[in-house]
């Protein structure tokens, strides 16, 4: 185990890796803060590349665990240098994980079969008919990880964050999504070009997606639409909603009523009433 007590390169290193989009995906990893995160990111496979070791304090038996079930370089830091990678102000954390981060591949999201080899039911990864939802330029990493939680909690399938947008591997992302961004497929494309052409795909090969977008001026109140088929859904940007584009692709808009002064949720919010309708008419159904 090497000892880092300056701030030194490695150190500058890791904290770029916090602070600097550019230079994480450039290095194509990412420091992971919190227990259920990191249990998370090695319950789900991620690769660890480093671990990061409070040196002035005896680790817990969650930390040893962790430590004994992915084998990897070691780096004991002062409790000091943990507090600044921490993301805490008022306390350091005994363990940090550097993991790698996969490949932007929509082929990382599964639509599935059902059981029989068909398409009637199409099954998703979560055994259920597939739920996924694409975010349109999302400008705000707490909204991204938010979906990503809602997405883990409904047992949806894959997030795609489309566009000029935040990083969900942004650390405010990854904390709004406690975890979850390690246990849900998250895949960033350059334009929905890319997502439209998997769409077709999908299709072609006789997996049926449905692309149903939300604005509060959609076309179907959102409890009368039925959600129990192949789902993807549209979430517009937090201030312009979803580009013309998008709204062209889709195949039917829905709208969340509205009863109080408010003219419309937030994305986050809004999407996880969708996703907790979705749900509820499979269960019903």
């Amino acid at each position: 185990m090497q000892r880092v007590t300056t701030r030194n390169a490695a150190f500058q290193q890791w904290q770029a890796l916090l602070t600097n989009r550019t230079k994480r995906h450039r290095a194509g990893e990412l420091v992971v803060q919190g227990v259920r995160p990191i249990t998370l990111a090695v319950e789900h496979g991620w690769t660890v590349r480093t671990w990061l070791v409070d040196a002035d304090r005896s680790l817990s038996s969650w930390a040893h665990a962790m430590l004994d079930r992915v084998r990897g370089p070691r780096y004991a830091l002062s409790t000091d240098l943990m507090r600044e990678l921490g993301g805490k102000e008022d306390e350091a954390p005994e363990l940090l994980a550097v993991v790698a981060m996969p490949p932007d591949d929509l082929g990382r999201i599964s639509v599935g079969t059902d059981a029989a080899g068909g398409t009637g039911g199409l099954q998703g990864t979560a055994g259920s008919p597939f739920l996924g939802v694409v975010l349109d330029r999302p400008n705000n990493p707490g909204n991204v990880g938010t979906v990503a939680r809602s997405l883990d909690a409904f047992g949806g399938d894959g997030l795609v964050v489309a566009g000029h947008a935040a990083d969900p591997y942004d650390p405010r992302a990854v904390r709004a999504s406690t975890g979850s961004i390690f246990s849900v497929p998250a895949v960033r494309v350059p334009s929905g070009r890319e997502v439209l052409d998997w769409v077709a795909a999908q299709r072609a090969a006789g997996r049926p997606l449905t692309l149903v977008g939300t604005d509060e001026h959609g076309d179907v109140e959102l409890a009368d639409h039925d959600l129990t088929g192949p789902t993807l859904l549209l979430v517009g940007n937090e201030t312009t909603g979803l580009s013309s584009g998008w709204r062209e692709a889709c195949d039917v808009m829905v709208s969340i009523p509205m009863l109080g002064a408010a003219s419309s949720l937030n994305a986050a919010s809004a999407t996880t009433v969708v996703l907790y309708e979705a749900v509820r008419q499979r269960r019903r159904a």
